[in-house]
This record gives structure tokens, C-alpha cells and sequence, in this order.
């Protein structure tokens, strides 16, 4: 009698916590008639399984709970999409923008060497400048290859963890280009407004913090975003974009995502503190050079290029923004490639380029430099 009934209880417990285990596709059509009728269910099934113990049972089901959690929390490989209409122009999209990342680095690459090698140019005006090219070489860094090599390929994916990369690189570069703006803004606020104490105000040490803070501060406020989207369920791998951000692997979350969109916002709102700092100082600095004629010459001399990059990047995010948040899949593909990247490839052309030709002292070495290479080829 306590073998029958031992037997009767563990063929109980094997139908009610252990899942079915699977049946062989000659049986499917079986198995869907057996699961019609509960009964059945559970007297087919005890024949088919081995016998147990309560342990064993136990761990074999959260080790099935583990392994489909793991799959739906991490895929391994995500798709890419906004590249299906270039693969007859493949190589002709990879030379257009082979030649563009060529160009950045070229634009960037001399502005920071003619920082560095120029005494007359180490200010905290042209350090905070060499800082905002080391930052557009940082960016596109990872963007650009990832790019090059979809041309190329015909399958456009990219593994979980290279995602969660590229998204760190691409939004850390957004969030220190508006740092970097920001304490430039400040620099030609003490420097027009307050020029008696500049030396003593802009001193190499504040220098230094300042430089430490546009880069520490959006890499930590990134980090914190990376690792609460890290811990999300995902159930889908397809991302509508030529690469990685955070809204479209939030979207694809199994559960809800309130602390990211929190966290989104606080972002949000610390970036947009940044943009009113710098428009509270240009305000102040027009201010103060109104009523001289030289004054406000000499203004729009140091200050216009940077007044562009900030116009510039406000545009460009408006338009990530737009196509992130508004962006239909009727606009034609070329127009949502372009939305989507170009505060990618505008600013770190844009820049360099800007100040090079505005800044008399970067123009003046460039042109020394430009006329010493003709006089050694001659």
C-alpha cells in the first residue's frame, strides 16, 4: 500500500510541476489531441517520463525558466535596417562615405596638431576647441566603420553587446559635444564681459576642471542609461535605424520602462539646463558690446563660429529627435537616413571647418603652413 501510494504521488507532482516534455514531431498530431483533454493529458505523460525525485524536478524547471528568460533577456544578434535600397550602389554609398570619415579625421586631426604645436594658441578658448574635434573623432569612431562595413555586407547586424557600445560612444559624444559648447560659452562670457579678470578667473587649473566636467559628467549620466537599459527583457532584435540608440532598444522591452523614460528625461532636462546657460551668456555678452561699434566687431569675431556650432547641433538634434519620436515608415528611406545621422556627420565636418576659417590665429597658422609646404615642393 505505501509503494501504490508513493506511486500515485509522484505521478501527481510530475504532472503538475514538471512541463511536458517534448513529444516527437510523428506524434505532433497526438500530442494536440491528447492536450484537448486534461485527464488523458496527465496519464500519457506520466507514462513518458523517467521517475524523479522532488530535487531534481525542481531544478530541471527553473533551469528551463533561466534558459528562457536568457533568451528572450539577451539576443544574441540585433538587425539593422535603412540600408535594403543601396545594395545596387553599395560601392558607390561605401566611396561617398569612405571620403567624408576620411575628411573628418583629415579636418580635425590638423586642427588639434596646430593647437597642440602652436605656443601662441595654448588658451583655454582653443584647448576647450581641440577638446570638441578630440570628441567629433570620438563619435564617428563609432558610427562610421560600423557603416562602411554594412556597405558591404549583406546581412546588417550587430551583437548585443557591440549595440550597447556604439549606443555609449554615439550618445556620449552628443552629451559632451553640449558640455564642451557650454563651457566654451562661459569662456567668452568671462573673457568679454569680465576681461580684467579672465587671467585670474580662467586660470590653468579651472581650466582643467572645466575640461575633466565635459568629459566625466556626460559619461556618467550615459552609464547610468546603458546599464538600466541593459537590464530590460528584450522580446524583438530589429532596430529601424542605420544603428544603435537607446529608444529603439527600450522599445523593444518585454516590461515596463518607466525608470528608463525617467531617466531619459532627467537627461533631457540636464542637456536643455546646458542650452539656456549658453544662451543666458551670449545674452549677456550682446549686452555688454551694444553700444561699441568695435566692440561688437570684435565680438562677432571670437564668438560667431561657436554661436554656428551651437545653432548647428540644435538643428542636427532636432532632426534625431524628429525621426526618433515622429518618424514614419511612408517618408522615403533616403530622407529617415539622413534625420537620423546627421548630427553624426554635419558637426564634425561642420566645426573645424567653421572655427578654421573665423579664428584669425587658426587661419593665419593654416595659411603659413599651407605656404611652407609650396615653397619645399618648389
Amino acid at each position: 500500500m505505501d509503494s501504490s501510494l508513493s506511486t500515485y504521488i509522484s505521478r501527481d507532482v510530475l504532472t503538475t510541476v514538471h512541463p511536458p516534455l517534448p513529444i516527437p514531431s510523428k506524434e505532433a498530431h497526438k500530442s494536440q489531441h491528447i492536450s484537448s483533454n486534461p485527464g488523458v493529458l496527465s496519464t500519457q505523460h506520466c507514462m513518458l517520463l523517467p521517475a524523479a525525485s522532488m530535487e531534481d524536478l525542481s531544478e530541471r524547471y527553473f533551469q528551463g525558466e533561466a534558459m528562457q528568460k536568457n533568451n528572450s533577456s539577451y539576443p544574441a544578434m540585433f538587425t539593422l535596417s535603412g540600408l535594403n535600397d543601396s545594395s545596387t550602389n553599395k560601392y558607390i554609398y561605401f566611396s561617398i562615405t569612405l571620403l567624408g570619415y576620411l575628411f573628418v579625421i583629415c579636418v580635425n586631426v590638423t586642427l588639434i596638431l596646430i593647437i597642440a604645436l602652436e605656443k601662441t594658441l595654448h588658451e583655454p578658448m582653443y584647448f576647450f576647441l581641440c577638446n570638441l574635434s578630440v570628441n567629433a573623432l570620438y563619435g564617428t569612431g563609432g558610427f562610421y566603420p560600423k557603416l562602411l562595413s554594412d556597405f558591404l555586407s549583406d546581412m546588417h547586424v550587430i551583437s548585443y553587446s557591440g549595440c550597447l557600445l556604439q549606443i555609449f560612444v554615439i550618445y556620449s559624444f552628443g552629451a559632451c559635444e553640449v558640455t564642451h559648447l557650454t563651457v566654451m560659452a562661459y569662456d567668452r562670457y568671462v573673457a568679454i564681459c569680465r576681461p580684467m579678470e579672465y587671467h585670474a578667473i580662467m586660470t590653468p587649473l579651472t581650466t582643467g576642471k572645466l575640461i575633466l566636467f565635459s568629459w566625466i559628467f556626460p559619461f556618467c549620466c550615459l552609464s547610468i542609461s546603458i546599464l538600466l537599459t541593459f537590464r530590460l527583457p528584450l522580446c524583438g532584435s530589429h532596430i529601424e535605424k542605420l544603428y544603435c540608440d537607446n529608444w529603439s532598444i527600450v522599445k523593444l522591452s518585454c516590461v515596463g520602462t518607466i525608470v528608463n523614460n525617467v531617466c531619459g528625461y532627467v537627461i533631457i532636462c540636464i542637456l536643455f539646463v546646458h542650452f539656456l546657460f549658453i544662451l543666458f551668456s551670449y545674452l549677456k555678452i550682446l549686452r555688454a558690446c551694444w553700444t561699441s561699434t568695435i566692440a561688437m566687431s570684435k565680438c562677432m569675431q571670437t564668438c560667431l563660429p561657436h554661436l554656428l556650432t551651437v545653432i548647428n547641433y540644435c538643428v542636427a538634434v532636432l532632426f534625431d529627435i524628429m525621426y526618433s519620436r515622429y518618424g514614419s515608415s511612408d517618408m522615403p528611406q533616403a530622407l529617415r537616413n539622413l534625420l537620423s545621422v546627421e548630427f553624426l556627420i554635419v558637426p564634425p565636418i561642420f566645426n573645424p571647418v567653421i572655427y578654421g576659417l573665423n579664428l584669425q590665429k587658426i587661419r593665419n597658422k593654416v595659411t603659413r603652413m599651407c605656404s611652407r609646404n609650396k615653397v619645399i615642393h618648389t
